[in-house]
């Protein structure tokens, strides 16, 4: 495969700066799009081109693929590198790319066909030996179905959307008599969101930790770990912690956890950086949920401990060359990331606006992963994450009062940000003791 030259980012925000810092340090040019909301953007400053593609929508812009892939032959790309979001997980879009000879940086068409069904995920899991949550095999086909598969295997269930994710499509039920309800809402609510209504149903595991590894493969068959993840810190089905190493494991747990997402990678023969998801119950007990085909948002703390860059690894597989070895990987310390939003940190409702003042931390082993910069205005029309700040340290106590310390220099005017929910979660004593569990906010 030949050498990557000119790589265009087809997303937006700290991530496509992100991917601009690795691009121009592997000596490569690295071309930005933008849409009309985002023509101050920071990372345009940085980038060696950019082109706007359209309007303040996603739908205008950043998902619009014949306005990406227009700026890719224009700008004379070789390569497109998705992020997250947006069209980082759009088969449809990784079709179009190879068809225009424009490398996709990230897996195959084939692999992620299998994993973005979750239904469909499940059933490949299993042949592969991965374990999964008891529930039905596939899709459900009605209601009576989802009844008499309830009754099987007790109750709390889970109804899960089979395209679906951020929690869209989801419902808890804990007694037969409120199946029905659930049943229909969920059903409705996950064709409204992805145009597709089939569900599927698990059995719900109470209180559980939310733990994933950080997995690449090659095109020569090589798989690797970047260690495990705790993401159980969550908001509606969203992070809003994220931890490298889960201290929860014990040691032979994390070992058979890192073999498990190995050998699940290689079982549908993936190429690229990905993230296998398990929930784990207080027996040390994991059971896969799914795969995400793409970066993480949280990959930096896997960075940190590792001192790996995953982003750099992915362009690497995307020319044709061998990863490491896995021995070659070496971990140590804690890292700990704070995602920063612009929202209300009570309500978590967003708030756009303009920030009247911005300074970041600095100090050791700190780094601050934001777009923001004083007189920047936040958009309404995407995401509210403005940056993510992460910190490591040898221990995770160390790592808590480092960002602690982090978090008092952070200051955003002008809008309400997520900044003191997170400096109240460094003193939480929960927190703190590493007391909780994905559910531990909704009941707080």
């Amino acid at each position: 495969m030949k050498e990557i030259k000119r790589i265009l980012i087809a997303n937006r925000g700290e991530i496509a700066l992100r991917a601009i810092r690795t691009i121009k340090e592997m000596g490569k040019e690295a071309i930005c799009v933008y849409s009309i909301a985002d023509k101050e953007a920071l990372y345009l400053k940085y980038c060696d081109a950019s082109i706007c593609i359209g309007g303040a929508k996603s739908s205008e812009s950043y998902l619009n693929i014949p306005a990406i892939i227009s700026a890719a032959e224009l700008s004379g790309a070789d390569a497109i590198f998705p992020g997250y979001g947006f069209l980082s997980e759009n088969q449809n879009f990784v079709e179009i790319c190879e068809k225009h000879n424009i490398k996709f940086i990230g897996p195959s068409v084939e692999a992620m066909n299998i994993m973005s069904n979750k239904s469909k995920a499940k059933q490949v899991m299993q042949r592969a030996g991965v374990p999964v949550i008891p529930g039905s095999d596939g899709a459900i086909k009605d209601l009576e179905s989802a009844k008499k598969l309830a009754e099987e295997i007790g109750f709390p269930v889970i109804l899960k959307a089979a395209a679906g994710g951020g929690g869209r499509g989801m419902r808890v039920v804990e007694k037969s008599s409120d199946l029905e309800k659930a049943y229909w809402s969920a059903e409705s609510e996950a064709l409204s969101a992805f145009g597709d209504g089939t569900m599927y149903m698990e059995k719900y595991i109470k209180n559980p930790r939310h733990i994933e590894v950080q997995i690449i493969g090659d095109s020569f068959g090589n798989v690797i770990h970047i260690g495990e993840r705790d993401c159980s810190l969550q908001r509606r089905h969203q992070k809003l912690i994220e931890e490298s190493p889960a201290i929860i494991l014990e040691q032979s747990t994390r070992e058979k956890l890192h073999n498990t997402a190995i050998k699940a990678a290689k079982a549908i023969g993936y190429e690229g950086a990905g993230t296998f998801e398990f929930l784990l119950d207080d027996k040390q007990n994991f059971y896969f949920i799914e795969m995400n085909t793409r970066l993480q948002v949280e990959h930096c703390v896997s960075e940190m401990c590792s001192g790996e860059d995953i982003i750099k690894h992915m362009i690497n597989v995307a020319q044709g060359l061998a990863l490491p070895k896995q021995e070659e990987i070496n971990f140590k310390g804690h890292s700990i990331e704070c995602r920063i939003t612009a929202e209300d940190p009570k309500t978590f409702t967003p708030s756009p606006g303009t920030i009247s003042k911005y300074a970041a931390p600095a100090g050791a082993n700190t780094r601050m992963e934001s777009h923001m910069y004083q007189g920047y205005a936040v958009p309404p029309f995407y995401d509210s994450m403005i940056g993510k700040l992460v910190v490591w340290a040898p221990s995770r106590q160390e790592a808590i009062i480092r960002m602690k310390r982090a978090l008092n220099e952070l200051i955003i005017g002008g809008i309400k940000s997520t900044r003191d929910f997170h400096l109240s979660m460094m003193d939480n004593p929960d927190f703190i003791n590493n007391n909780f569990d994905t559910n531990y906010l909704s009941r707080k």
